[in-house]
């Protein structure tokens, strides 16, 4: 059998065609610069502004004061790249102009870092820093560049005064009291979410209610005792706090701090359970649904001798410790504001006397203006939480230096922090009593 060799057809004999070139990659702009000028097709920002760009510059070289460390060097490369574009150069105004669009980001989200020392409770308030996207977009919807940059920093009345005082202080030959007056923007470096935000100053001890950015009142408070307890060795010092108040807790009880409990077992072993009867209760928790128990369970000999630590609540009354309400929030320290039957305390100059909470000396007038409108307390005596319309932000902060009828006031640092505030607000802020 012969073999037949096979002859390709004229068709299959052809060359087969290349095979089509992949697409050009697609560019998707991968940082918030990149982003905002695509979206804008990449117009300047700065470059058709000379007075915007002097505004940045002096921002930066006045940003140390804020905590921006960097703003000084980054304005001198600003300068360098601003200069190297004067001669008509594109490319090098494009770099320009990137770069201060770059450093007006860094600036004004270095203004959301946390406050050193600060406990932030509530999510609502802990510092989120903007996009750059949306920090770029308003500067771009700016009528004016320039004014914009010039009041970027503004993120609350108490910020603002300090930090203009700051800068004028900074000016004097020996930089005057910049530095404390920088410590304390570092303790006012906060911005609320809302336009009704209540601040308590430890330092003054005082209160102050906000509104639109503008206090619409204020009342003496007394804060905790610069002491350690002895009994459990707890910072009785009030700490500095971000928080909500979402209700008024009307007829509270007094949970009893330990330190006290002790003074309290002694009278019930000179004088049994009856001394406490009525007035006192054991409970299991501290908690809205703990449970009470017969105080007859408890050894207190040993509580009176700081061995245990029963829990006490002392029941709504015309003598309670908390007075007719109190405002909580959350935190780790079971700090809150309420009212207190020691309305004499408010007659004192040095009203540090607690053991760590914040007695008000209008609990009533806080209450209507944070429910906006008459408070009623729910017939009957017991204890019973009333809501808000809406929560109301609460910043209990440490301010040596704060504005005071358009002044600068001064005041001594009642605990210590100034001399370390970093070290020291963070210390008692995580050893601060529990109690009232």
């Amino acid at each position: 059998m012969s073999a037949t060799l096979a002859v390709p057809s004229p068709a299959l004999a052809k060359k087969k065609a290349p095979p089509p070139p992949p697409p050009a990659p697609v560019y998707v702009p991968s940082t918030p610069i990149d982003r905002f000028y695509s979206a804008r097709k990449d117009a300047m920002l700065w470059m058709g502004s000379r007075e915007a760009q002097v505004a940045l510059v002096e921002l930066l070289r006045d940003s140390p004061i804020d905590g921006f460390t960097r703003g000084p060097q980054l304005a001198t490369e600003i300068e360098a790249k601003i200069a190297a574009a004067q001669g008509g150069d594109a490319a090098a105004a494009k770099v320009a102009d990137r770069a201060m669009s770059q450093a007006l980001v860094d600036y004004v989200q270095s203004l959301y870092q946390p406050i050193a020392g600060m406990e932030y409770g509530d999510n609502w308030v802990r510092p989120r820093a903007p996009t750059g996207e949306s920090i770029l977009a308003l500067a771009a919807r700016a009528p004016v560049l320039a004014d914009h940059v010039k009041t970027v920093w503004n993120i609350n009345p108490i910020y603002a005064q300090l930090r203009q005082a700051a800068l004028a202080e900074a000016k004097l030959a020996n930089g005057g009291q910049s530095s404390l007056l920088a410590t304390n923007l570092s303790r006012a470096r906060f911005k609320s979410p809302s336009d009704r935000y209540v601040v308590v100053d430890i330092v003054s001890q005082r209160l102050w209610m906000y509104q639109a950015g503008q206090p619409v009142g204020s009342m003496k408070v007394v804060v905790g005792k610069n002491e350690i307890d002895k009994m459990t060795g707890k910072n009785l010092q009030t700490p500095m706090i971000a928080s909500v108040m979402y209700y008024t807790v009307h007829n509270p009880y007094w949970h009893v701090p330990d330190h006290l409990v002790k003074n309290i077992a002694k009278g019930v072993v000179s004088f049994g359970v009856n001394a406490i009867k009525g007035r006192y209760e054991v409970v299991s928790a501290w908690a809205n649904d703990a449970v009470v128990l017969d105080p007859n369970t408890v050894d207190w000999k040993a509580a009176a001798a700081g061995q245990i630590f029963p829990k006490l609540r002392q029941r709504p009354s015309g003598d309670n410790s908390m007075g007719k309400m109190k405002f909580p929030f959350v935190n780790s320290e079971g700090i809150f504001l309420h009212d207190t039957e020691h309305k004499e305390y408010f007659a004192k100059s040095d009203r540090s006397l607690s053991n760590g909470c914040v007695r008000l000396e209008q609990a009533a007038r806080l209450g209507e203006w944070l429910n906006q409108g008459k408070l009623v307390a729910p017939a009957g005596g017991t204890e019973a939480a009333v809501p808000f319309p809406q929560g109301v932000p609460v910043y209990i902060t440490y301010l040596t230096a704060r504005p005071e009828d358009g002044k600068i006031a001064y005041a001594k640092d009642i605990y210590g922090w100034d001399r370390a505030p970093r070290q020291v607000a963070a210390a008692a802020a995580a050893t601060t009593s529990s109690t009232q």
